[in-house]
């Protein structure tokens, strides 16, 4: 029995001079002595508050007790949602200096439904065999005024001279509520746009068994509508012109208000099935196609040039929606071979809207230059002439008859 207590008091040291052995190992292996954090030039220790979504730097300084190679700074911040971190790369380190090394960390922003909140920061500076860990609390909050265009949804097909709706979802990602917003939708390279009133967004939605929200623990109250949300949706139209090409159009949607600007550019497919234009020609046709919903009235103006008089059949052509018309361009000419001429085509508020450019070849057809006119007049002379003669030789005078005296 005596033997057995023996041994468990052996067992007992034994365990306690590894615990003391083990407890001076982990002092021992302590690489940094004092350790000074700045965010943003700013001392953790100070209570400093930050704005959500900025990428700041983070200054760490500390003093090496050990002397080692292959050392790192390392750096994370614990979001709600996600972590963000940074690492230097390796250095080495002589005991009994002081170091100082300065990352770049972009503050998450996972303040969902808070103003503001803490989220822990970690140091470690780590070596071979050594190693120093540091964690602080650092206020995080959102910034003054900001909104976040969470959406902008158009249909996935969109056709020239279409008017297609635009749907845009925005979210208060601020510290206050946003007033009187404005949204903005343009494509500039087709030069439309379009602005509409969107309203108020509050900065946090009330809990309906709530009077006021409160900022977990911070003396942020405020009293707000139940029925207020934090998001909000609207629509928009753009009207395509009818001449778009086809292709791949960026689309800016723009939010703002006195306090905030915002946006967000989307890339959207437009088709032309009529994508060399709405003006077509076919011989000495001009087919005008309006493949918008709307009446189209077009003014027809005909360029002639010094060698080739043009004329269209109509001058005023109106298109009903979805249809087509077709105008008879005729051309004389003076000089053989093929001649270029133009049609300018005119909206009804006399914008230019084409200029469309037709050829034909006239080396088959008659001519009307002046050494043709000659010939013919000449060949006309010639036989005119011919028969005159040919008239007066067969009026050539007979023989008279002479009678003799006759002898019985």
């Amino acid at each position: 029995m005596e033997k057995q207590m023996n041994t468990k008091k052996l067992l007992v040291s034994f365990v306690m001079l590894v615990s003391v052995l083990f407890l001076v190992a982990t002092v021992s292996a302590q690489l940094a002595g004092s350790v000074v954090v700045k965010v943003n030039d700013v001392n953790v220790d100070t209570n400093p508050a930050v704005v959500a979504g900025n990428t700041l730097p983070v200054r760490v300084e500390f003093d090496s007790l050990e002397n080692t190679k292959d050392v790192t700074v390392y750096v994370e911040i614990e979001g709600d949602r996600k972590n963000v971190e940074a690492e230097t790369a390796f250095f080495d380190v002589e005991e009994g200096r002081t170091y100082v090394k300065t990352l770049a960390l972009e503050i998450p922003y996972d303040l969902k439904s808070k103003l503001s909140g803490f989220y822990g920061l970690t140091v470690k500076i780590s070596g071979v065999d050594f190693e120093t860990e540091q964690s602080y609390d650092l206020r995080v909050q959102r910034e003054s005024y900001n909104v976040d265009v969470v959406s902008v949804v158009v249909p996935q097909t969109i056709k020239a001279g279409e008017l297609f709706p635009v749907d845009v979802v925005l979210k208060n990602v601020g510290y206050n509520d946003l007033e009187d917003l404005f949204v903005s939708a343009k494509i500039s390279d087709l030069g439309v746009s379009r602005t509409s009133f969107f309203g108020d967004i509050v900065a946090i939605e009330c809990d309906k068994d709530l009077d006021s929200t409160s900022n977990y623990g911070v003396d942020v109250s405020r009293k707000c509508n139940e029925d207020e949300e934090d998001t909000l949706s609207g629509r928009l139209f753009l009207q395509l012109p009818q001449d778009a090409k086809e292709g791949m159009y960026a689309l800016e949607v723009k939010v703002g208000n006195e306090d905030v600007v915002s946006s967000k550019t989307i890339q959207v497919p437009v088709e032309n099935q009529f994508s060399d234009g709405n003006f077509i020609v076919s011989g000495n046709q001009l087919l005008i196609v309006n493949p918008s919903n709307q009446l189209a009235v077009y003014r027809l103006i005909p360029q002639s040039t010094g060698d080739v008089t043009v004329s269209v059949s109509e001058n005023i052509v109106s298109v009903p929606a979805g249809s087509s018309r077709t105008v008879a361009v005729d051309t004389t000419s003076r000089t053989s071979g093929i001649q270029e001429y133009a049609v300018n085509v005119f909206s009804s508020d006399g914008k230019l809207v084409d200029t469309v450019m037709l050829s034909k070849d006239f080396s088959g057809s008659a001519v009307t230059s002046p050494i043709v006119v000659l010939t013919i007049v000449l060949a006309i002379i010639f036989i005119v002439l011919l028969v005159v003669l040919v008239v007066l030789i067969g009026k050539k005078p007979q023989k008279t008859e002479e009678f003799g005296e006759s002898y019985y």
